[in-house]
């Protein structure tokens, strides 16, 4: 699929996700936050489950049969897309700085300190490497780390200006194309001797927050289409493969979304449906029991003891006639009431 199908599907797919108001949920952003997070720690090696990711947030309880440093690692990203979200809602450029502090809390308890010719650096301090990394074992080496710095100046002076462009626009699908590239742009950089990739998408998903759109996630089972999409990009220096990888994506994971609503939806109105028919079965059952108690009963007095309209047992009533179980017998006034059937169900 070209990247102006996707794009006009990703269009098509965020109206219905917002016409159906999913992001209304009680404790939707939150829990959305919790599976950014766990898929993005499990593309670097977490096994951590957004479950127990849920029970180590919100109640501290670690996980069992996980190492700690996974779920520091989690719970270092956490810190930082908060501190994200707060930068992205006061409208903060980007700057070097920034960049590094951010990455300092991503790394805060898993980073390691380094000693290399050209001096030390501290990971967990959010410092620019020192030392040139490759992509992998015999992949392609990323740029040397001498050009690191002055390459992240320009990356934030060109993610700023289109930033200030698009805020004041409703272009959603320019501003999220925004929000890919900078995360291609940042892992192509590569600042870091480590957290690369979680910042990358700490930064796509800041920028996302910035202009309030639904963040986008890649779920780990994608993982190795994702990298594969990067490389694509890498080796043609183009971000459109990665961009194309990231709309069909996000297009997956909001029908995802959509589809787990619309079946709760489903299920929560069957249940109602249930629930309702076994009332009316019992409020019929009571009608029957009633009459057989006392023939000459009236509608008035069944809808008051019921706690129900008398047009109401009017219903009912007609029903149970319609269905042979009771009869009148005489007028309305002066008649009375015979049960032919003392027990019976609906479904009859």
């Amino acid at each position: 699929m070209t990247e102006k199908l996707v794009t006009l599907k990703l269009q098509r797919v965020l109206d219905e996700y917002n016409r159906l108001g999913i992001a209304n949920q009680i404790d939707y952003n939150k829990f959305y936050l919790y599976s950014l997070i766990t898929h993005s720690t499990a593309i670097e090696g977490s096994t951590v489950t957004e479950i127990e990711n849920q029970l180590l947030f919100d109640e501290g309880i670690a996980a069992k049969g996980r190492t700690m440093q996974e779920q520091l690692m989690n719970l270092d990203l956490k810190k930082a897309y908060e501190q994200s979200m707060r930068l992205a809602r006061s409208h903060q450029d980007f700057s070097v700085d920034l960049l590094k502090s951010l990455s300092a809390v991503v790394m805060t308890n898993t980073g390691s300190s380094y000693n290399t010719l050209q001096g030390s650096f501290d990971a967990s301090k959010g410092d620019l490497r020192l030392l040139n990394v490759t992509a992998g074992a015999g992949g392609k080496s990323y740029m040397s780390f001498m050009k690191v710095p002055d390459k992240l100046n320009d990356f934030c002076t060109i993610i700023n200006r289109e930033r200030k462009r698009l805020l004041s626009t409703q272009k959603v699908i320019e501003q999220y194309r925004l929000s890919f590239d900078a995360h291609y742009r940042l892992v192509t950089i590569h600042p870091w001797a480590d957290g690369n990739g979680r910042m990358a998408r700490l930064v796509m998903n800041h920028i996302q927050f910035e202009f309030g759109l639904v963040p986008s996630k890649v779920v780990k089972e994608n993982k190795a289409d994702y990298i594969q999409a990067l490389i694509e990009s890498r080796e043609s220096d183009d971000s459109s493969p990665f961009c194309e990888f990231m709309f069909s994506e996000h297009v997956k994971n909001l029908e995802k979304e959509i589809e787990n609503y619309k079946e709760s939806l489903d299920g929560s109105q069957k249940s109602s449906q249930k629930s309702s028919q076994k009332n009316s079965q019992k409020n019929s059952q009571k009608i029957i029991e009633r009459m057989a108690e006392n023939p000459a009963i009236t509608t008035q007095t069944l809808a008051d003891e019921l706690g129900v309209s008398r047009r109401t047992i009017a219903k009912h009533v007609k029903l149970l006639q319609s269905k042979g179980i009771v009869k009148r017998v005489g007028p309305d006034k002066g008649g009375h009431w015979e049960v032919l059937n003392k027990e019976w169900s609906e479904d009859e």
